[in-house]
């Protein structure tokens, strides 16, 4: 076997570098395709911003002149300068179960981050938070969500033997909606409601949310800026991400809160759509879009996607405040299970929260990273 790695440069290598995930999971039981179309945006600075402002590379590996493997290196500039880092980050990883096809895309980003002048190297992650972050290391007999990867089980081991190490976990959450709820959370429900402080808004249409879609946004920035990796949004990426979005929410179970006229919280969860996207093969055809529609009216399972609450209102309540009545029209519209999406493995307060629901850990991401020796 002749090993080679190809730097990306040309349409047709980049088409090699998208459409190699579709050969390499052709059998693999769970994984979900991504939108294609999706994809290549992703790889257009014309149309992915975070591209303008970053160093990046894509590579394949070649086998007998044939592609096998794949990975991106990325050096977010804006995000290091923002926290104060010099680091590289690797994604859109994919590698059959060779350690010599590993080893040559790993140490091909190492050279070039360390070339750069970065100190290390950190990965699976995107140039965005909303990106995948993390390989799933537990819970692979479960349905993926959206944005999360749902990589071989030998990956992870791939990882290990080059010397990267565990940076975070991510857990995930398994919450039973038919479970009888806790009398203190509705209390803490009614009280906070009763009182008349806080607003909760509900939606019927997605119309309806358009004018707080870029507020949620604006809070996600300040709420995330302390969080793992993130990537401060500017004006016009919180735009393309609400365009993005806003055609897959369900109005239902999309919960705002406000103070007077200031939005002090949010919550955002979507039926899960896996199935759908299987069918669709990756393509957003008009069957294809038939069959994430279809996903979602038979879906029983409800995936979170994003939540914050300002910092000066936490502990006050206002998670219950949006969690109710969530819970309550999840279980009107047949879901039987929520997934709680990534939480931080130290980040105890959301943790304690989703355990007072009696949710149990059933998947685990973890983030590598490897310290570059000059």
């Amino acid at each position: 076997m002749s090993l080679k790695i190809k730097v990306v440069r040309t349409k047709d290598d980049l088409k090699e570098f998208i459409f190699l995930t579709k050969k390499l999971h052709r059998n693999h039981y769970g994984w979900v395709p991504p939108v294609y179309s999706n994809e290549r945006s992703y790889f257009d600075p014309a149309k992915n911003r975070a591209l303008t402002y970053s160093d990046y590379i894509l590579l394949l590996a070649l086998s007998d002149g044939k592609p096998v493997a794949r990975i991106m290196g990325m050096i977010n500039n804006r995000c290091n300068e923002y926290r104060h880092e010099r680091y590289a980050r690797f994604g859109y990883f994919e590698c059959p179960d060779d350690q010599e096809a590993a080893h040559a895309l790993l140490s091909y980003v190492e050279d070039w981050a360390r070339e750069k002048g970065m100190t290390r190297v950190a990965g699976p992650m995107g140039l965005y938070n909303q990106d995948p972050a993390g390989f799933l290391v537990e819970g692979f007999e479960h349905n993926p969500t959206i944005n999360t990867n749902y990589n071989f089980e030998f990956i992870p081991g791939l990882l290990e033997k080059e010397s990267y190490v565990k940076d975070v976990d991510y857990v995930v959450y398994k919450i039973d909606l038919l479970r009888n709820l806790p009398d203190f959370y509705h209390g803490i429900y009614k009280r906070i409601a009763d009182r008349g402080e806080y607003k909760l808004k509900e939606f019927t249409t997605r119309k309806q949310i358009k004018e707080y879609i870029l507020p949620i946004l604006e809070l996600m920035n300040e709420c995330f800026a302390e969080l793992y990796g993130y990537n401060p949004l500017d004006d016009i990426e919180m735009r393309i991400l609400a365009k993005r979005f806003m055609p897959v929410l369900d109005p239902r179970f999309v919960k705002v809160v406000t103070k007077g006229e200031e939005i002090i919280g949010f919550n955002i969860a979507m039926p899960n759509l896996s199935e759908g996207f299987r069918k669709a093969g990756g393509r957003l055809t008009p069957l294809g879009i038939l069959y994430i529609l279809l996903a979602a009216r038979r879906s029983r399972q409800l995936d979170s996607l994003i939540g914050g609450i300002r910092k000066e209102y936490r502990g006050r309540g206002i998670d219950v405040l949006m969690g109710y009545p969530t819970i309550l029209a999840a279980r009107k519209a047949g879901f039987v299970f929520a997934d709680s999406h990534h939480e931080l493995e130290d980040n105890k307060k959301v943790r304690a929260e989703m355990e007072r629901l009696g949710g149990e850990v059933y998947k685990r991401y973890r983030v590598y990273r490897k310290e570059l020796v000059f």
